[in-house]
C-alpha cells in the first residue's frame, strides 16, 4: 500500500495544485483582512503594526513587503471600504431604475437598521478623516474622495427628481446620512438613525413642495404667485 504524502505548500502559503485543496490566503490578504477589521473596531492610530502582524499570523517584513507603512495599508484598507460602500449604494438605486427614491429609501433602511446595532461603529471613511485632521495624509486622501464621490451620486439622484434645488437636497441629505453615522454610535436602537428614512421622505417632499412654488407665476404687479 503506497503512503499518501502531505500536500506541499508553496512559499506564498498556496497548497500545491492537484490536491483540490481551497488556496490558503496570501500573507497580504490576510494583513489586509484583519486590519481592515481592527481599525474599524479600534480606530486606525489605537492599532500598532506588531497587533496586526500577529493576529493574521505573519510577519512584519511580510507586510512591509505589500505595504510601505501604516499608513498606506489604512489608506488600501480604507479604499476597500469606499469601493463597496459606492457598489453597494449603485447596487440599491438600480434595483428601482423607474423609481429611483423607492431605491434611496431601501438603502437608507438597511443603514438605519446597520446603524442602530449594538457594535455599530459608524462609517470607517467618516471615522478617518476625524482620526487624521491633516489634509495630505493617505488615509484623509481616501475618506474625502469617497465623501465626494457620494455627495456626486445624491447629486445625480436628486436631479431625477426634478426638485427646485436638486444640489440643495443632495447635500441635505449627505448631512442627514452623516449624522445617522455619528448618532448611531451614541443612542443604539433608540436613536434618531431609526427614523433615517422617514426623515428623508420628509426633506425631498419640502424640496419638491419648493420646485411646485416656484413654478407658479407672480400675479403682475402683486409681488404675489397666482396658481393657474
Amino acid at each position: 500500500m503506497t503512503k499518501k504524502l502531505p500536500a506541499r505548500t508553496g512559499a506564498s502559503g498556496t497548497r500545491a495544485s492537484g490536491t483540490g485543496a481551497k488556496p490558503a490566503k496570501l500573507a497580504a490578504e490576510r494583513i489586509r483582512e484583519v486590519a481592515r477589521d481592527l481599525f474599524y473596531r479600534q480606530g486606525i492610530r489605537a492599532v500598532g503594526v506588531d497587533e496586526i502582524v500577529a493576529r493574521a499570523g505573519v510577519t512584519k517584513p511580510s507586510l512591509y513587503r505589500s505595504f510601505a507603512s501604516k499608513d498606506e495599508l489604512a489608506a488600501a484598507c480604507l479604499r476597500d471600504r469606499s469601493e463597496e460602500f459606492l457598489r453597494r449604494f449603485d447596487a440599491a438605486l438600480s434595483e428601482r431604475p423607474d423609481d429611483p427614491r423607492a431605491g434611496l429609501r431601501s438603502w437608507l433602511q438597511t443603514l438605519s437598521k446597520k446603524a442602530m446595532k449594538a457594535d455599530y461603529r459608524g462609517c470607517a471613511l467618516t471615522n478617518a478623516s476625524v482620526e487624521y485632521p491633516d489634509r495630505g495624509h493617505p488615509a484623509r486622501l481616501v475618506a474625502a474622495a469617497n465623501k465626494r464621490a457620494f455627495r456626486g451620486r445624491l447629486r445625480s439622484f436628486a436631479l431625477q427628481l426634478g426638485v427646485a434645488d436638486a444640489e440643495a437636497l443632495a447635500d441635505a441629505l449627505l448631512l442627514l446620512v452623516e449624522g445617522a453615522y455619528v448618532s448611531g454610535q451614541l443612542f443604539g436602537r433608540d436613536g434618531p438613525a431609526r427614523i433615517l428614512a422617514d426623515a428623508a421622505d420628509a426633506l425631498i417632499d419640502a424640496y419638491r413642495v419648493r420646485a411646485k412654488f416656484a413654478a407658479i407665476p407672480e400675479a403682475p404687479g402683486s409681488g404675489r404667485r397666482v396658481e393657474a
